[in-house]
């Protein structure tokens, strides 16, 4: 859990939807179908948000299902910002 200081108060974010604010996706573990639809997710929803900016992935995986694999490959391929 990460506290964010605001002019309204405080705000709490789970570590992922933090970094997510920040432009960083962090994918661990396996890759299968679910995660797959999740980064690909997120992925469009950070290019929507701004088709300039750069976002950075991290990723900590010891493989997965191929196909999965290929549709966030094709993802990132897809959209404008670049992904590093």
């Amino acid at each position: 859990m990460v506290v964010e200081q605001t002019s309204r108060g405080e705000r709490a974010y789970d570590i992922f939807s933090r970094l997510l604010k920040e432009r960083i996706i962090f994918l661990s573990g396996p890759v299968h179908d679910g995660m797959s639809a999740l980064i690909v997710a997120q992925l469009l929803h950070l290019e929507a948000e701004n088709p300039s900016k750069e976002i950075s992935m991290y990723i900590n995986s010891p493989g997965g299902v191929v196909t999965s694999g290929l549709s966030i490959y094709d993802t990132m391929q897809y959209i404008r910002p670049k992904v590093s």
